[in-house]
């Protein structure tokens, strides 16, 4: 009879205690109005959603990539449409000029408004955007250098990375953030050398290496010419039979071949050296052509500053063609971004259902287990009264 006695005390208390327990995690549950409180109330559900708010956390900070980089990139295209800006309004003075309609005076003005225009190409190319320099790629110094002689610009060189940095915005795909200036602001396309002038001079055979504009200085006479680049400061003679003279600038270390056969007289001669052009040395080229420090005469003047319309017009198509691959590569952002919040979005609705109780159907289970554990009770009240006369009857 103690073994009877001893099964239905520990069966009535088993039934009681898990009843209880029950009721406690369902009055959790509507309490928390979460179903998952702790690791051990669904151990499946519970590591699923340990994954979910990895994922989500991780998309989270491709999103934060993603904010970043587009805001980069839409700052770097708003400043390149104001360097377009620029470049047509220095074509617009340029030919207004060639037109003939401007007096001497009114050159040396336009060439000053070409300066200040070259200071704010200068200045857009200097941006900075938290502590970064929007073209200098992955370097943080600062990208271009300056160089001035009585308070003009007569170089700028570019000295930030050729590398840019990239940063993760998906598991599988990873983007440049900083722009390299000297891939976005400088043609790399080289042409035939064009010179522009009445000495006979033409290029040599061999690979010359001059970007930009170049004043060819021909001085002396016929079977005794001195030939420079660099003003005067590095000289080379030829008797007029050289067919591959290098003649080398002492500034730029640039070297350009001559075939000195057909000069036919001293004189300065403009090198073009089309697709090397960037948008630093053609402002710089059309001041000083305007300036008219080297004594052109008017023809040769307005030969010189007609040719420069094709510099800009070099570097405006390719500022414009940065602007669109920068546009472009914010609209695939964009979307990328867009996905990528879809995706968080799901990721939320399927740890919400993992997570959320559902009130209604707990109030039914509890109120089941209520029932449960109130039979319980009564069937326990009435084993434990049965007295030894029951069991002996």
């Amino acid at each position: 009879m103690s073994g009877t006695l001893d099964n239905i005390y520990n069966n009535v208390s088993f039934a009681l205690r898990m009843h209880t327990k029950e009721m406690t995690q369902l009055q959790e549950q509507v309490s928390t109005g979460s179903r998952i409180n702790r690791v051990s109330d669904d151990s499946i559900a519970a590591y699923q959603i340990i994954g979910l708010n990895t994922q989500e956390s991780t998309l989270i900070n491709y999103i934060d990539n993603l904010s970043e980089l587009i805001d980069i990139l839409e700052l770097s295209s708003t400043i390149v449409q104001n360097m377009v800006s620029v470049v047509s309004e220095a074509r617009t003075r340029i030919t207004q000029i060639t037109g003939g309609i401007y007096s001497e005076d009114s050159r040396q003005r336009t060439a000053a408004g070409i300066d200040e225009l070259l200071e704010q190409i200068v200045s857009l190319a200097k941006t900075k955007h938290m502590g970064q320099y929007l073209f200098g790629g992955g370097s943080t110094s600062q990208p271009y250098q300056v160089t001035r002689i009585n308070g003009e610009i007569t170089s700028v060189t570019y000295q930030g990375s050729y590398e840019n940095r990239s940063i993760k915005v998906s598991p599988d795909l990873k983007t440049t953030t900083l722009l390299v200036g000297e891939e976005v602001f400088k043609s790399s396309d080289r042409g035939e050398l064009i010179f522009i002038g009445e000495t006979g001079a033409k290029a040599g055979t061999g690979t010359s290496n001059v970007c930009n504009d170049t004043w060819l200085t021909i001085t002396g006479t016929a079977g005794n010419y001195t030939i420079s680049i660099d003003g005067g400061l590095t000289t080379f003679n030829t008797n007029g039979t050289d067919t591959n003279l290098a003649v080398t600038s002492s500034i730029t270390g640039e070297v350009l071949y001559l075939d000195t056969t057909e000069i036919t007289g001293a004189g300065i001669e403009l090198v073009r050296a089309p697709g090397t052009y960037d948008v630093f040395s053609a402002l710089i080229s059309l001041r000083d052509i305007l300036k008219n420090e080297n004594g052109l005469s008017q023809a040769q003047l307005m030969e010189v500053q007609d040719s420069t319309l094709d510099s800009l017009q070099e570097v405006n198509v390719l500022l414009v063609q940065a602007e669109v691959i920068v546009g472009s590569k914010v609209g695939f952002l964009d979307n990328l971004k867009e996905s990528l919040n879809d995706l968080k979005y799901h990721n939320e609705d399927e740890k919400t259902r993992l997570e959320e109780a559902d009130i209604a159907q707990i109030a039914i289970d509890l109120s089941r287990r209520e029932v449960l554990y109130e039979m319980s009770l009564s069937i326990a009240g009435k084993l434990m009264s049965l007295s030894l006369f029951d069991f002996l009857y």
